[in-house]
Order: structure tokens, then sequence, then C-alpha cells
């Protein structure tokens, strides 16, 4: 189980054990330190508290700690129920962390409306906009990470993670991977209006910028159609595809929404 659990009424509730996520970043800042040789630019652009909405492209399952590691206070995260593309040695960090699962080609109604609480107080929401951690140059956002700067009225923080999936092919050679972690400016939120119609759109044009300010902070090979180089956003093209599209995750072990 995450940190979403049921309560005794039988609703689904949210309890993250704050303290084991001190040790735990504290334990990841170590863990890079020792076994990358990282680089972190643009620590100044963090805000002092939140509300705040951290977006990055996501490349590897590692993304999450990087995000941890270099966070100056302990965060929320909504991700993927099922991790196809984590190592299931690895799996049950996340679940000790405890974050908002998103059972893709369903609603999330707990996940999002949570996330969306936790903003309204204050709070700071990782989400990775892309949905999945299966390709290596940048893909278009998934809408949630636009409806929720939406729907909390949260600014959003860039995040550029180079390097990552190099970690430990690098490490079963003996070497540290050269890694790097650029944080951006602020920018937003957004709003919605109108129509069911013109809302969708509207979530599609945010999750547009979204990827554009995450691409100004990643290396522009990498940024595929978001790339300002017409070359590179040509040989991206029919890399827009989401694996998922049309597949209902299960959710044998969490309560249908």
């Amino acid at each position: 189980m995450t940190a979403a659990q049921l309560t005794t009424s039988g609703e689904p509730s949210y309890r993250p054990n704050q303290p084991l996520r001190r040790l735990m970043q504290y334990l990841a800042r170590g863990i890079f330190k020792v076994l990358t040789d990282m680089e972190i630019e643009g620590e100044e652009n963090f805000p002092r508290t939140g509300p705040l909405i951290m977006v990055g492209n996501h490349f590897s399952f590692i993304d999450p700690a990087a995000f941890i590691s270099v966070a100056p206070w302990p965060m929320d995260f909504i991700g993927g129920a099922v991790t196809p593309h984590a190592p299931k040695i690895v799996q049950f960090l996340p679940k000790m962390w405890g974050y908002l699962p998103v059972y893709r080609g369903t609603g999330s109604t707990f996940a999002l409306k949570q996330a969306e609480a936790i903003l309204r107080s204050g709070g700071v929401v990782g989400i990775f906009p892309e949905g999945g951690s299966w390709a290596q140059i940048l893909r278009p956002a998934r809408p949630g990470a636009a409806l929720l700067t939406a729907v909390a009225e949260a600014p959003l923080l860039p995040i550029g993670l180079t390097g990552f999936p190099k970690i430990f092919p690098a490490l079963r050679q003996g070497k540290r991977a050269k890694v790097k972690i650029r944080i951006g400016k602020p920018f937003g939120p957004f709003k919605i209006f109108g129509s069911r119609y013109e809302r969708r759109h509207q979530l599609d044009d945010i999750g547009n910028e979204i990827m554009t300010h995450i691409a100004e902070l990643i290396p522009p090979e990498e940024a595929g159609l978001f790339s300002k180089d017409p070359a590179i956003r040509a040989a991206a093209q029919g890399t827009d595809y989401y694996p998922w599209e049309g597949i209902r995750e299960g959710q044998d072990d969490y309560p249908a929404q």
C-alpha cells in the first residue's frame, strides 16, 4: 500500500510518515553525492513556501529521488499506481515515502482531489507531466499537471534532469555518472474557463507551455518536439504516442473512485 490507506469507514485517506520522509530525503542526498558526480543549478529559484507544483522530465525511475534530494522541503507526489519500468527491487521505496496513486485510464479522482487539498493548504506536489518514463526524449504532457495548476491556483516550478538513466550503467563499470539538476523559475498559475471542449484545449495549451519550460532546462537533443531546433523537432515526429492510451489499469489493491 502507499500512504493512501482505507479508513474504518471504507473511505481512502492519505497519512504520510513525515519523520520517515525526512530520513529518506537525507539518505537520498547522501547517496547521490556518493554514487554520482552531481551538478545542481538554480537552487535560488526555490520559493520559501508553497503552494507549488514541481514538474520535470521523466526519463528514469530514479527521477522522484532526484526531486527529493534537491528540494529544500519534503513533498507529496502524484505517480503511477503501476510502475512497469522500475525494477521490482526498488518498488517498495515510493510506498515507503507515500504518494498519491494514479491509475491510468481512470479519472484518478482521489489523487487529484487530495493533491488539490495539499496545494490549497500551502503544500508542494511533485508530478512528472509525461505520465511515465518509457522514452529518452521529452513527450507531450498528460492533463494532470495543467489541471492542478488551474483548480488549485498553484504556480509551477520546472526541473530539468540530465544523465539519470546513466547512473546504474556507470556504476556497473565502477564509474560515477555525471548528472545535472537545473531548477527553472516559477511560472503560472493558469486558469481554464468555458465549455468542456474549450477547457480541454486550454489544458493542452498549458501542458505544452509546461513542457516548453522543462525543455529549456535539458540538452536540446533531449527536448524532442519541444526543441527550438527544427531538425530535432522533425526527427521527434511520431514520439508523442502514449503507451497506455485506451488502457484502464486495475485497482485490485486500491478502492475504486
